[in-house]
């Protein structure tokens, strides 16, 4: 007595199903191999200014205001504070943050 084939298995009764033969091509191939298309970074030049441009964490963000990461966070997503994603995190430029605190100095008098 026999146990029946598990599923995806054949039994052993059945025949092995033949395997395709390659495809043969009637016209060969003598056409130039077309390049690759540019990256977006060969496609323009770097922007100097763009390579000085120190980014920030959150947490460091948070240290500089004297905030926590959770009030920064608020800004970024409430559209005050700009930040560029990266993966999963965020990163604010230094120079976005001295900005946002010298707008929001008050002087007292």
């Amino acid at each position: 007595m026999s146990t029946p084939p598990r599923r995806g298995q054949r039994s052993s009764d059945e025949p092995a199903a033949p395997t395709p033969a390659a495809p043969t091509s009637a016209a060969p191939t003598s056409a130039a191999p077309t390049p690759a298309a540019p990256t977006p970074a060969q496609s323009r030049p770097m922007d100097p200014a763009l390579s000085e441009v120190r980014f920030l964490t959150v947490a460091e963000v948070a240290s500089v205001m004297r905030v926590s990461k959770m009030t920064v966070y608020r800004m970024v997503h409430g559209g005050d504070l700009p930040a560029v994603r990266v993966g999963r995190s965020f990163r604010v430029p230094e120079r976005a943050v001295h900005d946002y605190l010298r707008a929001a100095f008050i002087a007292t008098g």
